[in-house]
């Protein structure tokens, strides 16, 4: 069953490499030193979630509920519009100063709403899961071939977000300053609203 773990690694490494919402957000709290592992473990257990959903019989849900596809699709650009904004007004205010720790720990659960908002009102997460990986996972021979192949999709997860924020927490010392965090918000900015204009432009396309 090796065979079918590595594909499954090879996979879900190839759709979660992309930058996208999850990735930069999880790149931004790895540079803030901000609750980032506990935004990588919850960007993993979410990523795992949907891929067992997808591989398991989840698939044929989405596939067969356009409008709750539709509706998913206009709350995802309605959320990376607001976030971009306020990431792109922090790039223009230049606003680098740190938290102090009880705003940190007040600051723990808005993390954790963002983080669920920009897992889970993403569209693309859904199609990546549950209908790219589900539709072939769901298609191997047996109950085992498809654990094995979860399993391989999940580590691609787990290793990936992991490791992200951990690189980024490592080299925050040197991207903390006014010039990268200005640079850094508008590249996370730029990148939420462009996302946006593409699901309005697939939500306008499948009126």
């Amino acid at each position: 069953m090796l065979s079918v773990y590595l594909q499954g690694l090879a996979l879900g490494a190839a759709l979660i490499l992309p930058l996208g919402p999850q990735n930069a957000f999880v790149l931004n709290q790895g540079i803030k030193r901000h609750y980032h592992l506990m935004t990588a473990s919850l960007c993993t257990l979410s990523d795992i979630v949907l891929i067992c959903g997808g591989i398991f019989g989840g698939s044929a849900l989405l596939q067969q509920s356009p409008v709750l596809l539709m509706l998913i699709t206009w709350a995802g650009v309605a959320f990376l519009l607001w976030y971009g904004w306020g990431a792109l007004r922090s790039a223009w205010q230049g606003d680098v100063t740190l938290a102090s720790e009880a705003a940190l720990k007040q600051g723990r659960w808005r993390i954790v709403a963002t983080m669920l908002a920009v897992t889970w009102l993403n569209p693309h997460v859904y199609l990546d899961t549950l209908v790219v990986l589900g539709s072939l996972g769901s298609q191997l021979p047996s109950a085992e071939a498809r654990r094995w192949f979860a399993f391989g999709t999940a580590s691609a997860s787990l290793l990936w977000f992991f490791g992200l924020a951990l690189l980024a927490a490592w080299l925050s010392p040197r991207l903390r300053t006014v010039r990268a965090q200005r640079i850094i918000n508008l590249l996370v900015g730029g990148v939420m609203w462009f996302i946006a204009l593409q699901l309005a432009r697939q939500g306008i396309a499948g009126w």
